[in-house]
């Protein structure tokens, strides 16, 4: 499994964690999905062609080595621990976001705006990925993410655990010079935490921009996670402003009425 063979368009971590440590987050290069889905998307609920979909899913397989273990997302904060590889044919398990302890378990979320977040440990013991919408950020969805994955790190063994010890990653999201929300999505988090009222720009009547990197920095840094790297809001990470490289819901459904999806993936090599 150390030998890999992805796309150069995809998008690879630059972080200080362990060689034992792989992750991704794919783009939308190198698939066989047809205009207007073309070429990788990953994700079943468009109205792209199933078997394009699913020799995707084997191409990323191929890719990085190992089985995807996809979620059904549903914009909530769960968390599951994946302990072994997908079963074929087995149905998606209800969470948002993953974690494991295991090598070559990879966990995955898929996006298409929303925020791709990867979390490890500095010593490479332990990995998660998490699908972080506005719903879950505003909910707790990685303040969850963060409390699962050192439940598992501190069954592990070694050092008591503590959130400075863990590494987070941001992939593309949707930016904040293109997401526009209304009052509900600004109250959601201001009603909760004061401090994000400086994630949201005014936009015009009763709109406002929000920042959904800026949002996710804020809650790590409040979960006790420090190092974060990747997504620092600036047009280059934006699936909206980048329409040949990302895809994203809410540009593409405009006009397709759905949207491919990407995915980001990490896992531990079981050859380190």
């Amino acid at each position: 499994m150390s030998s890999v063979a992805w796309h150069p368009d995809w998008l690879v971590p630059q972080w200080p964690v362990p060689a034992a440590v792989r992750a991704v987050c794919t783009s939308r290069a190198g698939g066989v999905s047809l205009a207007p889905y073309d070429s990788l998307n990953l994700g079943r609920p468009s109205a792209d062609d199933w078997a394009a979909v699913e020799r995707n899913r084997q191409l990323l397989q191929q890719a990085i080595g190992a089985a995807p273990v996809f979620l059904s997302q549903v914009h909530g904060i769960t968390t599951l621990e994946l302990d072994a590889p997908p079963q074929p044919g087995a149905l998606a398990s209800e969470a948002d976001a993953s974690v494991s302890a295991v090598p070559g378990v990879v966990c995955t979320v898929r996006v298409a705006d929303c925020l791709p977040v990867l979390l490890s440990d500095a010593q490479g013991r332990v990995v998660g990925a998490a699908h972080a919408g506005w719903r879950g950020l505003s909910h707790g969805v990685l303040e969850q993410h963060v409390r699962v994955l050192l439940h598992l790190l501190g069954r592990q063994g070694g050092a008591a655990p503590a959130p400075g010890s863990l590494v987070a990653w941001l992939g593309p999201c949707i930016g904040p010079q293109a997401f526009e929300v209304g009052p509900d999505v600004r109250q959601a988090f201001v009603a909760r935490d004061q401090r994000t009222s400086a994630c949201f720009v005014d936009y015009r009547e009763g709109k406002w921009l929000a920042d959904l990197p800026a949002l996710a920095r804020l809650r790590l840094r409040t979960a006790g996670v420090t190092e974060i790297h990747g997504n620092d809001g600036s047009p280059t990470w934006c699936t909206f402003g980048n329409p040949s490289r990302f895809f994203s819901h809410r540009r593409d459904s405009r006009v397709l009425g759905g949207s491919g999806r990407m995915a980001a993936c990490i896992w531990l090599d079981p050859d380190h």
